[in-house]
């Protein structure tokens, strides 16, 4: 196939002025037989709905059938006539002022027909607010039998805004773009393991990827993420092609004496500027939608890198703003969701499900946003195809927000994931109408492993742990809910130690018997007790000593590095960035843009969100404590986490520390944190024998393969050497890493973050992620593995389609002039996209489309 560069729309092509925008809104708005359709079921919808309102309400009356029935028309010609003018205002204004319109639309429709109805009685606004959200909720329940629980009604209304936004363009002279030729929309399943997928396509929960497979239109693989399998590393290699600069969710990094959250947009820009040279997915013209970054698209959506709220440019967010079936209907249908998340949690603690987590807090505060960003997600796709942009990438993240707190395979997860299979079908059925041929390639950037937390198996987290072996106070963390937790046990659970003792059983009544951390004593130290001591529980409250404020000079642990800071006020600590933050960062993308903006509603947000705003960044959660936490003076040390993979910092010493630089600072620590029985392996520099991974009772060389003793990295797949390696390559990477341990029976890790379902590190199913593509596309790597690797491929894949000009470095193009061009052979051409017309015909007679 040949290359050919398909020109992309460009982002101000059909931006007109305000008053003329007004207009093209106006006249791109037209009745037709789909309307007609519409409108009748409105009045039908809206006459049930609105006898529950008044029924409900006592500030609105209505007397008799037939003036309900007035009232019905009343609503439905001012809705009708009142829609198209709020959407064109929300529209203009873009941003802020859509979102607050799209809040509105429903009271104003509402307050101006039953002012207008002189058989109605309305005491006030507010009782015309509180009815028309009572009327919402109402029809949300309604479309939701008459649609027998499908998106129906919400996929229609996308093919009606594909419709006005393809008409406003013909309207402004502009021709259609990417007419007959081929288009590419990735789709993101944020968390989602291929073994998970696989069972639940089997099981028949998944129609419409089930279709797709049985078909033989897609075929389904796996790919191997690597370490760390988390979000930001996996897009940072599959958008950017380099995931070099992110070791983790978050991370330390000691030249900047900052913490690094990767969803929160300042930091997403800072590491995005550090990836991007240009050259990323979707530089071509491309689309990024509600991603961690921008893959250097020129039109970006809710992508935290470059953080903004849609202007007036994208009609799509606006419709979904003000329609019926948009923003009000996602906000009734989020709370529904609420009250089922608060039902689902009590039965998990009724039947003692375990292992769990809490599920109240922030968490289901959170949960209507995940459905509204879905359906808005699905909005902004639908107005990029009928715009024809080459190729849209948009993850999608209600499976991994469920999963972290229910559990990967729980039936609350399995059924975000039968939502999302849902979604996939109305993108299938947008694409149809589209001018491109749009091909479907669905993804997941990680999977998830379960299992009990490292708090709940252990009694303590694990900076509780470092800071008990360092000798310095942990900073406090949010405990587990009591009726959550696992019951911490008497003794070590029963895994391997080190070889260098064989420790004995430890009950309650020897730990109390164990100096607190920043104590002195007078009975001699036994090296051998102090290991078995680590992976116990701690004593009860009571019996624990208090810890003094300042911890004496001449302790035996850390004495060269905390005498040099005897005059210091505070003690060293052991600062902790392990709290759940994932579930935060739209909040905080959106707090943060809504703050930038112009205007009153800016200030007030400026205003409330003060207290809360470092650098003009809004962080909402525990990002923001545990970033000022980390960078106090006194911090001694700084542990990570992200799933069941840790890393521990050293701030205070530059560069990465080695073994013998840990062991000066902190004797007896990589020892200690080996012999837990909740780490699996600690990664750490030995000089010149490079990276170690230290286990129980063994050691293993990264770089050549030499083991001692047992191998810490048995149980952790044949891949996990090379992933730690390279992890170690990676920018900012811990003084120390941690993995957690695995059960080798049923495959569980402990996370060091209070999430049920995780993911970061190794074990489980965590690294097994998805790659679903039209049949007869090619892989041309033996094996996927590592995102850059996922990256490649579907760049292949974009040349092949047209969407890409190969990008050739400079090493390559000397390369090609010495070889010559009767030499210089590339076999992605003979055969570039093979079946690829077959695959159109198998989609189309899938779908019923005739070409």
């Amino acid at each position: 196939m040949t290359s050919r560069k398909t020109p992309a729309p460009t982002p101000d092509a059909d931006r007109p002025g305000l008053i003329r925008q007004l207009l093209r809104e106006l006249r791109g708005w037209r009745p037709t037989l789909a309307r007609l359709r519409q409108l009748v079921r409105s009045m039908v919808t809206s006459f049930l709905v609105l006898s529950g309102t008044l029924w409900l309400m006592p500030g609105v009356n209505v007397n008799g059938v037939v003036a309900m029935l007035w009232l019905v028309v009343l609503v439905a010609v001012v809705g009708a006539l009142l829609r198209p003018l709020l959407l064109a205002l929300a529209t203009i204004l873009g941003g802020l002022g859509a979102l607050l319109v799209g809040a509105s639309v429903q009271t104003i429709v509402m307050y101006v027909a039953l002012r207008l109805d002189p058989a109605s009685h309305l005491s006030g606004l507010p009782a015309a607010f509180a009815a028309a959200w009572i009327a919402v909720a109402l029809a949300a329940v309604v479309n939701w039998f008459a649609d027998a629980g499908t998106d129906d009604a919400f996929t229609a209304e996308a093919l009606r805004l594909m419709g006005r936004v393809r008409r406003v363009r013909a309207r402004s002279g502009l021709a259609p773009a990417g007419r007959g030729e081929p288009g590419l929309v990735v789709v993101q399943l944020d968390g989602v393991p291929t073994p998970l997928l696989r069972w639940a396509v089997q099981a028949g929960n998944l129609p419409n990827i089930g279709r797709w497979l049985r078909s033989r239109s897609h075929t389904l693989t796996s790919w191997h993420t690597g370490l760390p399998a988390t979000t930001p590393a996996g897009q940072a290699g599959i958008l950017h092609g380099d995931a070099r600069s992110v070791p983790a969710f978050r991370w330390y990094e000691k030249d900047a004496e900052r913490l690094i959250v990767t969803n929160r947009p300042r930091d997403a820009a800072v590491v995005e500027r550090r990836l991007s040279d240009g050259n990323g997915l979707l530089r071509d013209g491309g689309v990024s939608i509600s991603n961690v970054f921008s893959g250097d698209a020129p039109i970006t959506l809710f992508t935290i890198s470059r953080a903004a709220l849609p202007g007036r440019r994208t009609r799509g967010y606006a419709a979904f703003m003000t329609s019926p079936y948009g923003f009000t209907r996602a906000i009734v249908l989020g709370f529904g969701r609420m009250l089922k998340e608060v039902h689902q949690a009590r039965i998990q603690r009724r039947r003692d499900i375990r292992p769990r987590v809490g599920r109240a807090g922030a968490f289901l505060a959170l949960r209507p946003l995940t459905a509204l960003l879905r359906d808005l997600n699905v909005t902004l796709i639908a107005e990029q195809m009928a715009r024809g942009a080459p190729v849209i990438f948009c993850d999608f993240v209600d499976y991994d927000e469920v999963a972290h707190h229910a559990g990967p395979a729980r039936p609350e997860a399995l059924e975000a994931l039968t939502e999302l299979d849902q979604m996939l079908g109305m993108l299938q059925r947008l694409a149809v109408e589209a001018d491109r041929d749009y091909h479907l390639v669905v993804l997941s950037d990680h999977g998830q492993s379960q299992g009990a937390t490292f708090q709940q198996r252990y009694g303590e987290t694990l900076t509780q742990l470092v800071g008990r072996l360092t000798g310095t106070l942990a900073t406090p963390e949010p405990a587990p809910e009591p009726a959550e937790g696992l019951p911490a046990p008497d003794r070590p659970v029963p895994i391997a130690h080190t070889d260098q003792a064989e420790p004995a059983p430890v009950t309650r009544s020897a730990q109390v018997d164990q100096p607190a951390p920043g104590t002195t004593t007078d009975r001699p130290v036994d090296a051998d007790a102090d290991r078995a001591a680590v992976g116990s529980a701690p004593p009860p409250r009571a019996a624990r000593p208090r810890r003094p404020r300042h911890r004496p000079v001449g302790h035996r642990l850390g004495d060269g590095l905390w005498a040099g800071r005897a005059d210091r006020e505070q003690p060293p600590r052991a600062a902790a960035a392990t709290g759940a933050v994932e579930t935060w960062g739209p909040v905080n993308t959106l707090l943060t843009e809504l703050a930038g903006q112009p205007g009153a509603g800016a200030a007030a947000t400026r205003a409330a969100m003060r207290s809360r705003t470092t650098d003009r960044q809004v962080t909402l959660g525990p990002a923001g404590a545990e970033t000022r936490t980390a960078a106090r003076p006194e911090t001694d040390s700084v542990v990570v986490a992200s799933g069941n993979l840790a890393m521990i910092y050293l701030p205070h010493r530059p560069g990465q520390v080695d073994r013998a630089g840990i062991e000066a600072a902190h004797p007896g620590l990589v020892a200690g944190l080996a012999a837990h029985p909740g780490i699996g392996l600690v990664v750490v520099a030995d000089g010149e024998r490079g990276p170690v991974a230290v286990g129980h009772r063994g050691e293993h060389r990264l770089r050549d393969g030499v083991v001692t003793g047992e191998d810490p990295l048995k149980g952790y797949g044949p891949r996990a050497r090379g992933d730690l390696l390279r992890h170690q390559e990676v920018d900012h990477v811990g003084d120390l890493v941690l993995i957690s341990a695995i059960d080798p029976g049923t495959d569980e890790v402990a996370a060091f973050e209070e999430l049920v379902g995780s993911h970061g590190g190794l074990g489980g199913w965590q690294t097994d992620a998805v790659l679903l593509h039209p049949i007869g596309w090619r892989i041309d790597e033996p094996e996927l593995v590592g995102p850059d690797s996922v990256h490649r491929q579907l760049v292949g894949w974009l040349e092949q389609l047209g969407l890409r000009e190969r990008s050739v470095p400079a090493a390559g193009l000397r390369e090609a002039d010495q070889l010559g061009d009767e030499q210089h052979h590339d076999h992605r051409d003979e055969d570039a996209l093979p079946r690829f017309r077959e695959d159109r015909a198998a989609e189309d007679a899938d779908t019923g489309v005739h070409r």
